[in-house]
C-alpha cells in the first residue's frame, strides 16, 4: 500500500492483480474466470473449485448484494478521521465472488444485508482507481 496525496493508503498492484486495476481504471470490473466457467477474486493461481490453472479475465456484471458490513467508530489510519463512522461492507457479486468496499451513496443507518447493490468507481489519481458500491 501506498499513500494518497491526502493521506489515505491506496492499493499499489502487483503482476497477479494488474488486470483487476487495469480494468477499474475504464470503470469496468474484471475478474479471473477459469474453463469451467468458476469466477475467482482475489486473482490466485488456481481456481479453488476444479484447480485449473487456465483462466482468462472477464468484465463482470457489478452487480451484486450487500452480504455484512460493519460501521468503523474508531479511526486506526490518520487518513480516515474525516470520514469516521464509515462503512466497510462485504459485496456478493451476482457471479459468486464476494469483494470488501465501501458503500457509498447512503447513509450507514439504511444499509442492510441484502440490499442490491452496483460497482462505482472512485478515481483517486495516481493512475489507480477505487471500487465502491453503491444501492441500485
Amino acid at each position: 500500500m501506498s499513500s494518497q496525496p491526502h493521506g489515505k493508503p491506496i492499493p499499489v498492484p502487483d503482476e497477479a492483480s494488474r488486470p483487476f486495476f487495469e480494468g477499474m481504471k475504464d470503470h469496468q470490473l474484471v475478474i479471473m474466470r477459469c474453463p469451467s466457467g468458476h469466477w475467482r477474486m482475489p486473482a490466485s493461481r488456481r481456481c479453488p473449485v476444479c484447480w485449473s490453472l487456465e483462466f482468462s479475465w472477464e468484465r463482470a456484471s457489478g452487480r451484486g448484494k450487500v452480504y455484512t458490513f460493519a460501521i468503523m467508530h474508531q479511526v486506526l489510519h490518520p487518513g480516515f478521521i474525516d470520514e469516521a463512522p464509515y462503512n466497510v461492507t462485504v459485496v456478493e457479486l451476482d457471479e459468486g465472488p464476494r469483494y470488501q468496499a465501501n458503500l457509498v451513496g447512503i447513509a450507514n443507518d439504511r444499509i442492510q444485508v441484502g440490499m442490491p447493490v452496483v460497482a462505482t468507481y472512485e478515481d483517486v489519481g495516481g493512475d489507480v482507481t477505487l471500487l465502491r458500491f453503491a444501492p441500485v
